[in-house]
């Protein structure tokens, strides 16, 4: 079952690389007291990723920031060196922390995982954006169509920009 918002984030340990090496980050860790944008990808240096996904997100980097964002965060099932590789190619390092899911548990566990075999790339991360508040989902955005349509930055700051504000 797909997460929802209302939902609290299951407890997952993503690997992070760090000055001192590879090391475990749980969720628990990462989202609680504090307000994190995450969003899930198929794969790092994949075409829709590198060129259209991620690089919103650095563009937005400082907007999203000002919104009271303590966090921004990609995950995508590849291994820790390729999500750190990745952060250092993309220019998104010491911006946006990289959580490597290279088991797809955290993606299994959230219901966003996506069996890509056909394509040569196994399970996977579906694409998706969220805002999580002290470990709980608040919005998710999840793609239905090929691209980045609905879980952009451009997404993110508009659902930043109506928070609190009653329809």
């Amino acid at each position: 079952m797909t997460i929802q918002p209302g939902d609290k984030l299951p407890a997952i340990d993503f690997a992070v690389m760090t000055a001192d090496g590879q090391q475990k980050l749980s969720t628990d860790v990462v989202f609680a007291d504090r307000k994190v944008v995450l969003f899930g990808l198929p794969g790092a240096f994949t075409p829709t990723c590198s060129m259209n996904h991620l690089p919103g997100f650095l563009l937005a980097f400082d907007d999203i920031k000002a919104k009271g964002v303590d966090t921004i965060a990609c995950t995508s099932v590849n291994d820790v060196h390729v999500m750190s590789a990745w952060g250092k190619a993309t220019g998104s390092d010491g911006k946006i922390m990289m959580l490597a899911d290279g088991n797809a548990e955290f993606a299994k566990a959230v219901g966003l995982d996506v069996d890509l075999t056909v394509a040569g790339m196994g399970l996977r991360s579906k694409r998706y954006s969220m805002i999580v508040e002290n470990g709980v989902v608040k919005t998710l955005n999840i793609e239905t169509e090929r691209g980045v349509n609905v879980s952009g930055a451009e997404t993110i700051m508009q659902q930043l920009s109506t928070e609190g504000v009653d329809a």
